[in-house]
């Protein structure tokens, strides 16, 4: 993984980079190759809170590699304070920005404070893995991710399951013997959620942290 800087809008923005190259399959939630397909690369890109774009597919297009195709996920988080934390050979990083935290069931018609302009906070999750897996362990995967994430959430005393834009990808082998199953209490969905519950947890306690002054 490596982390750069660029200058958008007068501001400097930082970007991490994965190039796995071939032989991988990912699973995610981002506008740029999401979905379930081979992929070479994951870029997590840190945009200007006030991000007003209206092309952001082609814009982390651009700022990806130019071989391959790639997952483009963005975030207002200072990705360079990212948090990586493993278990067992799963892998997790996260970029947690917590200035607007949702819940995820909301009364119909319910606006979050200050989400008007929108000013993107994002808890944003890459989870790597050494084994191959099933179409539908990838995505059993994907909700092992998300309750560990809402697991740190409310234990840190966010009131929230997440932001309204948060995005997670999930990357393991294209070949190889297939594991079936990602739930919580499955082998590697075990791994993973106690990866992604501490990645997320570290990251929420430092953004307070880092907002109490």
């Amino acid at each position: 993984m490596k982390l750069s800087y660029r200058t958008e809008e007068g501001a400097r923005l930082g970007s991490l980079l994965w190039e796995f190259g071939p032989g991988w399959r990912m699973i995610s939630s981002a506008m740029l190759g999401g979905g379930i397909g081979a992929r070479e690369w994951v870029l997590n890109a840190q945009v200007v809170a006030g991000y007003a774009r209206m092309d952001p597919a082609d814009h982390l297009a651009a700022l990806g590699p130019a071989r391959g195709a790639g997952v483009g996920m963005m975030t207002a988080a200072s990705v360079d304070r990212y948090v990586r934390a493993a278990d067992g050979g799963a892998e997790a990083y996260a970029t947690v920005g917590l200035r607007v935290p949702t819940w995820a069931a909301a009364p119909e018609g319910h606006t979050d404070p200050e989400l008007a302009p929108i000013r993107v906070g994002t808890i944003n999750i890459v989870v790597v893995l050494p084994v191959a897996m099933t179409d539908a362990a990838l995505v059993n995967t994907v909700m092992t991710v998300t309750e560990a994430k809402s697991q740190a959430m409310i234990e840190t005393g966010f009131p929230g399951t997440g932001t309204a834009s948060d995005a997670v990808c999930v990357a393991v082998p294209a070949t190889g013997p297939q594991e079936v199953f990602g739930g919580p209490r499955s082998e590697w969905g075990a791994r993973v959620a106690r990866a992604v519950h501490t990645a997320v947890r570290r990251g929420a306690e430092a953004w307070r942290l880092g907002h109490s002054k």
